[in-house]
């Protein structure tokens, strides 16, 4: 089964072949030109996609050295994303399969990052036995699930303003370090005391809000990032300066302690013995320690994608397709064109708990 993915949510431009689960081509071509904004361009963003979208999806499919022909489906992110960005990949994976007379497959963007875990690698097809709990973090998204085999979720808690990867990035930007600056606080954390400031973890077990913390799996950043820019209003640029990396250390401390909590105490209430993390964050460092000390304490089991699946690629995008396809949540029988594309994210399937 040859499945082509597409991804075209944000500001990665992707396409994957998957051929019996396992991953032959990942191509990625990450956006360069939203550097000098401070953030991602919708309309800029469209058009890199418009210019890109056929190389990248030919170098996909001569890197697994296979014709069109042999594809089984296609497969794109229908959303949620920027709706200018999303229609791109969609419109074009909707006209590729049906000049190819092939089922085209709508996936939802946040659903692929959830079980991002299942992508096959060398190191072979991983997957958590039974139920689990699934944290969800990038620049647009914070969510924690509960997931089944079945694919069907719940979810039970999701920000209430800022989604984590935002926080990294707009703190990073009050510390001057360009955008994005998730990856660049990640480095500079590695040399820095996060223990230097203490910044705020909100509607955790440690905040002011403890007595109302139980079963509240929601998070809040905005006032993080107000404490960050106070801190910062009241001490000169060279003191800062100095302790650029400090900040970063304390800045990410905070953002990860946040999110661990929440994630463990939810698997502890759910009583299910595996969490997974997904999305752009997954990536950070300081996160993945964290996460994996305290699986190891509480005797969970952790999934965490490779490095190469947890941002934005169209892998993700193609084992969703083959996993709705296994599991009896699509057929191909139904497949239809004219897909209507979708902004934001809601919860398509429940029953989870």
């Amino acid at each position: 089964m040859n499945i082509l993915g597409i991804e075209t949510s944000c500001d990665e431009t992707s396409a994957a072949v998957l051929s019996d689960g396992s991953v032959r081509s990942n191509i990625v071509s990450s956006q360069r030109c939203h550097t000098d904004f401070g953030g991602v361009v919708p309309e800029l963003a469209s058009r890199e996609h418009e210019r890109l979208i056929v190389s990248i999806v030919e170098a996909a499919i001569t890197e697994a050295n296979i014709a069109k022909n042999d594809l089984y489906v296609i497969a794109a992110t229908a959303g949620p994303g920027l709706i200018g960005a999303v229609m791109v990949g969609l419109c074009f994976a909707e006209g590729l399969a049906w000049a190819l007379g092939k089922p085209f497959v709508p996936i939802n963007h946040v659903e692929a990052h959830i079980f991002s875990p299942f992508i096959s690698d060398e190191a072979g097809h991983r997957e958590p036995k039974g139920d689990f709990v699934s944290l969800t973090v990038s620049g647009g998204h914070t969510l924690l699930s509960v997931v089944r085999q079945t694919l069907d979720y719940e979810v039970i808690g999701r920000t209430i303003d800022d989604a984590a990867g935002e926080a990294f990035d707009k703190t990073g930007k009050m510390l001057g370090l360009g955008y994005p600056a998730g990856p660049v606080i990640d480095r500079l954390a590695c040399e820095g005391d996060p223990d230097f400031h203490r910044f705020p973890r909100a509607l955790t077990a440690s905040s002011q809000t403890s007595k109302s913390y139980r079963g509240n799996f929601d998070f809040s950043f905005s006032g993080l990032k107000t404490s960050v820019r106070t801190w910062l209003e009241a001490h000169d640029s060279e003191y800062v300066q100095k302790h650029q990396a400090d900040l970063a250390a304390s800045i990410q401390a905070a953002i990860v302690d946040v999110l661990v909590e929440k994630t463990i105490a939810a698997a502890l209430l759910y009583k299910v013995n595996a969490i997974s993390v997904a999305g752009g964050v997954s990536a950070n460092s300081g996160l993945r320690a964290a996460m994996q000390a305290a699986c190891d304490k509480h005797g969970l089991a952790l999934f965490i994608p490779a490095l190469a699946y947890s941002t934005d690629n169209a892998a993700m995008i193609a084992t969703m397709a083959q996993l709705m396809i296994e599991r009896g949540k699509y057929r191909i029988e139904d497949n239809s064109y004219g897909v209507a594309p979708f902004a934001r994210f809601e919860a398509a399937r429940k029953g989870a708990r």
